[in-house]
């Protein structure tokens, strides 16, 4: 999947991942964790899984912004 692609999923799976982990953060904040959570998520997944398709993209996404967000609230936001 193209950069720009995990780009833009990132947006809406950084929405999602915010929700889901029940924090409060403003609009920029959230699309940098879910495009940072897309890139990592995107490119770990497709380095373990040989899935293609939107929706194996849209998946990582989710759980690479999920992973940041949780290693956020661990590490940094102290």
């Amino acid at each position: 999947m193209p950069v720009i692609a995990l780009i833009v999923i990132g947006a809406a799976a950084g929405f999602l991942a915010t929700r889901l982990m029940r924090i409060e953060a403003d609009i920029p904040t959230t699309m940098l964790i879910g495009i940072v959570g897309a890139l990592v998520g995107g490119f770990l997944l497709r380095a373990l899984i040989t899935v293609s398709g939107w929706l194996s993209g849209f998946v990582g996404a989710v759980l690479g912004a999920l992973l940041v967000i949780w290693i956020w609230q661990t590490y940094v936001r102290r």
